[in-house]
């Protein structure tokens, strides 16, 4: 059974920062790539970051560039977000997916699994 499980959410104020973990177990996670995604109160939910197996691609949204960054850990079986200099437009739940595809795709439908989510709320 396929688990991606998110942690390291939280309360933090503008211009702080928080690192999100996702664990993975169920699969080869060294085979898949990995991304992050948000949903913020009434919006979609859009594509933050991602990384393919070997760490040696990632790609960031334009919102996160400079301030995010996504890395993994396949020994461990999980990937990380580092985010700093956080913003209040950054709140929302933040979701882990696994996919197949060899480079990470920004749409949803391209990720077969993901994690329950965990929240992030920055204060002004």
């Amino acid at each position: 059974q396929v688990q991606l499980v998110e942690s390291g959410g939280g309360l933090v104020q503008d211009g702080g920062s928080l690192r999100l973990s996702c664990a993975a177990s169920g699969v080869t996670f060294s085979s898949y790539t990995m991304a992050w995604f948000r949903q913020a109160p009434g919006a979609e939910r859009e594509f933050v970051a991602g990384i393919n197996w070997s760490a040696g691609s990632t790609y960031n949204a334009d919102s996160v560039k400079g301030r995010f960054t996504i890395s993994r850990d396949n020994a461990k079986n999980t990937v990380y977000l580092q985010m700093n200099s956080l913003k209040p437009e950054d709140t929302a739940v933040y979701y882990c997916a696994a996919s197949t595809d060899v480079i990470p795709n920004r749409a949803e439908r391209r990720y077969t699994y993901w994690g329950q989510g965990t929240q992030v709320t920055v204060s002004s």
